[in-house]
């Protein structure tokens, strides 16, 4: 039974604060409202206590208080994990977002980057090297979350997951130590990060392997929503097939405003949006055939990769209600792309969608037991999210997107990546490790023995 930080002495917590550089903020605070929010506006978690790190000495700190005094405790890096795992009602939250810094080193195209920071933060200082690291689609994501749930993103057929380009990182384990883990110092715990979400540690601090890319050819092309099964079966032949240059993940979606023409707003549409790494003369030979689908809209040129990055940010600010359901698909079948045409074209509210990322090229040559990302040989990374800013469509958003999940699960590889899952249980954690998981709870007993790090995708410690 967890201590509520409530039941502690005040004076305990004064003590606390004397030993942090960053400010610790309690519910009677003027700042705890505001700061107990995060990027899905359908979250609503009380914590007792916020510590606000600045160094590595301010977490050693939190976790030694939040060990000793038995507390539930949550790690909140850019806070857009979509159950809200990086906050505890009644617990303490280590809040990372004032450990910031990125630094280049373009001898060896690597790139450090702390615990609290966000992706617009990274590409914004490795674009003028002409590097990028690869990474999500939102450039608020914290950098924390999505590298160590794997990393999918647009540049992932080329150069791999974002797991797949960490170097190293510094972290703080339960029993308060630091240890720096890669491919020659804690081995098994660098295996363990590389897709075992935040269940070993809190990383301060990230090593990457960037890669050279400066401007991109992307953007969306737009097809109505009844040609949803014959777009699907064309782009699953066509995308496996690409050069790995070039990216593209398939949705579905309704067009909900400006920057769009009026004539898309508030229509259904199938789309693809495109990302290539290669020469404009290249792309002109390879989008041809996407052309020769005639879709109603496209908007495909050349931007600087921070573009293609941001692109979506305006369209989904932080606040918003969200719910997500994932899963694997191995393929496109007839049966697959039925309910992607059923539940597409019943879209309840105009940010809710449903986006198909490749798993092919660069991030499928890795092998399965290589990093706890199991499912390498899957095609796509499959997330359904009803998203709306009205509360009172929270209810509506939520069912349309369980019913759609429902529909397509049948059809699955039967696990779903971390990144996209709600606080979903057990069986749904086991599912995604699939092989994996037996190896990560063996590790999670040498590190996290008493399952200190429990606020995430829970991997429990081995009983053995």
């Amino acid at each position: 039974m967890k201590t509520l930080v409530k039941d502690l002495d005040s004076q305990l917590i004064e003590e606390f604060a004397t030993k942090l550089r960053g400010k610790l903020i309690i519910p009677s605070d003027k700042a705890y409202n505001e700061t107990r929010k995060i990027y899905n506006g359908m979250i609503d978690k009380h914590p007792g206590l916020f510590a606000m790190c600045v160094d590595v000495a301010d977490v050693i700190a939190a976790v030694n208080f939040g060990r000793d005094n038995n507390l539930l405790v949550a790690v909140r890096g850019g806070g857009h994990n979509g159950g809200g795992l990086g906050l505890c009602d009644d617990g303490l939250v280590i809040d990372l977002s004032g450990i910031k810094f990125v630094r280049v080193d373009s001898s060896n195209n690597t790139v450090r980057v702390g615990g609290g920071n966000i992706w617009g933060e990274v590409d914004h200082a490795t674009h003028p090297f002409g590097l990028a690291v690869p990474a999500g689609i939102i450039s608020t994501t914290g950098v924390g979350g999505l590298t160590l749930g794997g990393g999918v993103g647009h540049l992932s057929r080329k150069y791999g997951l974002t797991i797949d380009n960490l170097l190293e990182a510094d972290m703080v384990l339960a029993d308060g130590t630091v240890v720096t883990v890669n491919k020659n110092q804690n081995p098994d715990l660098f295996w363990a990060i590389r897709g075992g979400g935040g269940n070993f540690g809190i990383v301060t601090s990230f090593k990457f392997q960037a890669h050279p890319v400066k401007n991109v050819i992307g953007g969306p092309t737009l097809w109505p929503i009844e040609r949803t099964k014959e777009i699907m079966e064309w782009y699953h032949d066509f995308i496996h097939k690409a050069p790995e240059e070039l990216n593209g993940f398939i949705a579905t979606m309704i067009i909900p405003g400006a920057p769009f023409p009026d004539f898309l707003h508030g229509n259904q549409y199938c789309g693809i949006v495109w990302c290539y790494t290669g020469s404009q003369e290249q792309f002109d030979k390879l989008i041809k055939p996407v052309m020769d689908l005639n879709p109603v809209f496209a908007h495909v040129g050349e931007m600087p990769y921070p573009s293609i990055q941001t692109l979506f940010d305006g369209l989904l600010p932080p606040g918003l209600q969200w719910y997500w359901r994932a899963d694997f698909f191995n393929e496109l079948g007839p049966e697959i792309r039925a309910q992607h045409l059923k539940y597409g074209s019943n879209i309840p509210t105009p940010l809710s969608q449903m986006h198909l990322y490749p798993i092919s090229g660069a991030a499928s040559r890795v092998g399965a037991n290589e990093t706890p990302w199991a499912y390498r040989d899957a095609k796509y990374a499959g997330v359904i999210v009803g998203v709306d800013p009205d509360p009172k469509n929270a209810e509506k958003i939520t069912n349309w997107c369980k019913n759609y999940w429902e529909a397509l699960h049948p059809y699955s590889a039967g696990g779903a990546y971390s990144n996209f899952m709600m606080d979903e249980g057990q069986d749904r954690v086991k599912a995604s490790y699939k092989n994996n998981y037996e190896r990560l709870t063996v590790i999670k007993k040498k590190y996290d023995p008493n399952n200190f790090f429990s606020v995430n995708q829970n991997i429990k410690p081995t009983a053995n």
